[in-house]
């Protein structure tokens, strides 16, 4: 009854579905054990990280060379860099760095790897050590919101970074985004803005939230001679 609930719920809206149709996931009893604050950060991360394998994806296609340095195809390359991603695994290229030490590497020109599994790879990681290195929330857990928003900070450098450093011969770390005459491809550019938005608005709620939970102590304590029963006898 409750899963019912919550697909009529979502199906209410008679808005047009033309260019796709919002969802939610479907029920788990592990949500049970979380706050509405653990399912945004969760859900968010979960977000994160298709953006990432999506932007994987699009640099291997215009970056061929890369996926050839780890694997035999470029399906091959992406499902083993979504192996690495899901279970938080070291990437062997980046000699045992992570998040941000692991950021730097990737985007050293002088790095040889496979310089999209490892940036893709250091992004993701420095999300979820900017979320207590943890992928999965529930009522226990608190993340930092100055560390999330670290997080953005340190994905719009990595942006920025890409787009402007050359390697040892001269030619940009990898093609991204393509602005050549009429053509204008910033698909990539996109999908980094998407990232960065989330991290920003979810710094932003767990913010608010520790906030107006002092409020609304504060409020308790205001109203409570006001919230007396009088005698009716």
């Amino acid at each position: 009854m409750l899963c019912a609930g919550l697909l009529a719920a979502g199906c209410a809206s008679d808005a047009p579905r033309d260019r796709g149709e919002v969802g939610g996931a479907y029920f788990s009893p592990a949500e049970l054990l979380q706050s509405e604050g653990n399912r945004m950060t969760q859900t968010a991360m979960q977000a994160n990280r298709r953006s990432l394998l999506l932007l994987a994806d699009k640099l291997y296609r215009r970056n061929p060379a890369e996926w050839r340095k780890s694997a035999g195809s470029r399906a091959a390359a992406l499902s083993l860099l979504e192996h690495v991603m899901q279970h938080g695994q070291a990437w062997a290229p980046l000699a045992g760095r992570r998040d941000v030490a692991a950021l730097s590497l990737a985007l050293a020109p002088e790095f040889q790897g496979d310089r999209v599994a490892a940036f893709v790879i250091a992004c993701a990681d420095t999300i979820v050590t900017a979320h207590g290195g943890k992928r999965e929330f529930y009522y226990l857990d608190s993340v930092d919101p100055q560390h999330v928003h670290n997080a953005a900070r340190n994905m719009e450098t990595a942006l920025w970074i890409l787009n402007t450093r050359r390697d040892v011969r001269g030619q940009p770390l990898l093609l991204a985004n393509e602005i050549d005459g009429e053509t204008r491809n910033l698909s990539f550019e996109r999908e980094f803005g998407k990232i960065i938005g989330r991290l920003d608005l979810l710094a932003s709620y767990m913010t608010e939230r520790y906030r107006r939970a002092v409020i609304g102590y504060v409020q308790g304590l205001v109203a409570a001679p006001l919230l007396v029963f009088l005698p009716v006898r």
